[in-house]
């Protein structure tokens, strides 16, 4: 497979999350820990929902509104750390940070590994990364 090809696979993959995202829902306020978030550069704007239950991730949810590489990232963030430990959640959160940051790629982040051709336009890397600074300042309230 040329890089061509593998550059247009990943924009399929971005552009079906953007277009069918999972977790894309409100949970209500009192269900778990919320934060919101926003992108002035992009006007991306999140609200991220976790329910934690005995260390781990029972639920979630992000509501809000942005650019079709902010709603990618943020449905694959969820499917992502759904039912994972919060020691998991962390390892993942700085794999993707590392990711986006120094471009090594893990097996473990799956299909958000297709986000890092976002590193070839750094203003669009804070749409990347905006749910996985939610969830970081989730974690850091819990």
């Amino acid at each position: 497979m040329t890089l061509h090809n593998l550059d247009q696979l990943y924009r399929q993959v971005i552009m079906t999350y953007a277009k069918h995202p999972h977790h894309f829902q409100s949970l209500s306020a009192d269900t778990g820990q919320a934060v919101t978030k926003y992108n002035p550069t992009c006007g991306d704007l999140i609200k991220l929902t976790l329910v934690i239950e005995n260390g781990r991730v029972q639920d979630l949810s992000f509501d809000g509104d942005g650019c079709a590489i902010f709603k990618a990232s943020a449905s694959m963030m969820t499917d992502l750390i759904n039912h994972k430990s919060i020691e998991e959640v962390q390892r993942l959160s700085q794999q993707f940070s590392a990711m986006m940051t120094d471009g090594q790629t893990s097996a473990a982040l799956g299909d958000a590994c297709s986000l890092i051709g976002v590193r070839k336009f750094p203003t669009r890397i804070k749409c990347a990364t905006l749910s996985w600074h939610a969830l970081d300042e989730l974690l850091i309230q819990n």
